[in-house]
């Protein structure tokens, strides 16, 4: 069905930075040429949309709507779409493959030239835009915006999924659990018989635990100044309980004293710079590699050039290293199969009304994962 007409919807509005959302009727625009119009059914709340809210700050950024972990329906689509049609089960993508541009067609990495990142990651949000609210146009976070009942996103930003995949729980596919269970077996390349460590327990530190144990690490260490969250890393396979706060030396020499020199493997899933450089130093020298993999562009990161000349691996993953619509289908498919767990990072269950209870549970380190139901 090519779709013509706007669609009146419920949304929650993040006017201003810091400030709670707001529920709003927003005029959803129709899909244009090479566009999805997505009835969206399902979110998850994750650690970036507080990001935005909070710590990016960056006024530019708003109003928008929030939201980049959901999944949904093909309600319409935009001249120049022939892989969807209405009905199509999907997941939104806050990372494109466009699969022609120079990034996409290189192995090495899931970057691609068409994203809204490449232009505006200050502001996390392209200016284009299929919404309006009160006569004004509102932001399009992260070129997918799921704390709204429809949104408009191109077709190269939108993976078409298994049509038994239950909505959900599949969600969260959408970024933070393929963005830990990514960093560790792709951008890591954890080896079977190794010794990990994580840092930071939200839903992207223990899918990060989860891709450690799928590739055959020995020993999982679980980091994390919240006690409250081992149990749940246990589920997922850490094998050793860390709280930096209990000792009174850096928990990397603690790691050190505990592993014979260090880690092979770690991957830091705060987005905070000093457990950036902590992570590195937890590594042991000659091979070991750590990982950045939470979010975070306002602060410096920096550590002493001996880390890297002894022979350490320091490097990033966005959305764990995988090409989105590639392989987002097939972790649906891992998912159904078996060989990843989802239910068990979902604490949560709301209304889209019920959204800032939501962000508050994250941000007081209540909740692992939230999910949002939509709509029917």
């Amino acid at each position: 069905m090519l779709s013509g007409n706007v669609i009146k919807c419920r949304a929650a509005v993040a006017w201003e930075p810091t400030a709670a959302l707001m529920m709003e009727e927003i005029e959803v625009a129709p899909p244009q040429e090479g566009e999805i119009r997505i009835k969206v059914v399902a979110t998850g709340v994750c650690h970036t949309d507080l990001y935005h809210l909070f710590e990016g700050k960056d006024k530019r950024g708003f109003p928008t709507v929030l939201g980049h972990e959901g999944a949904g329906v093909v309600e319409s689509v935009g001249p120049g779409v022939t892989d969807f049609k209405p009905g199509d089960k999907v997941i939104p993508l806050f990372l494109s493959q466009c699969g022609e541009c120079k990034f996409c067609k290189c192995p090495k990495t899931n970057l691609c030239d068409r994203n809204w990142s490449s232009k505006y990651h200050d502001i996390m949000s392209d200016p284009t835009t299929r919404f309006t609210c009160r006569d004004r146009p509102i932001l399009q976070f992260m070129g997918t915006s799921t704390f709204s009942e429809y949104t408009v996103i191109n077709q190269i930003a939108v993976a078409k999924i298994d049509d038994d995949a239950p909505l959900e729980r599949v969600c969260l596919l959408g970024c933070g659990i393929s963005t830990g269970y990514g960093a560790a077996v792709n951008t890591a390349g954890v080896t079977p018989g190794s010794v990990c460590a994580v840092f930071g327990l939200g839903a992207v530190g223990l899918a990060a635990v989860m891709g450690c144990k799928n590739a055959g690490a020995s020993r999982i260490f679980a980091v994390d100044i919240n006690e409250q969250k081992f149990e749940k890393a246990k589920v997922f396979g850490a094998t050793d309980f860390l709280n930096p706060k209990a000792y009174n030396k850096p928990i990397s020499e603690v790691l050190a004293e505990m592993t014979n020199g260090g880690v092979d493997f770690s991957l830091e899933c705060v987005g905070n710079t000093e457990v950036m450089r902590t992570a590195l130093e937890s590594c042991v020298k000659g091979w070991g590699v750590s990982v950045l993999v939470g979010w975070t562009d306002v602060k410096d990161f920096s550590a002493r050039p001996i880390q890297l000349i002894s022979g350490k691996t320091w490097k990033g993953s966005l959305f764990g290293g995988f090409k989105s619509k590639d392989s987002v289908p097939n972790l649906v498919c891992d998912y159904m199969t078996g060989k990843i767990k989802l239910d068990e990072f979902i604490t949560h269950k709301m209304s889209l009304e019920q959204v800032n209870d939501a962000i508050n549970l994250m941000k007081t380190g209540q909740c692992i994962r939230c999910i949002l139901n939509i709509s029917k």
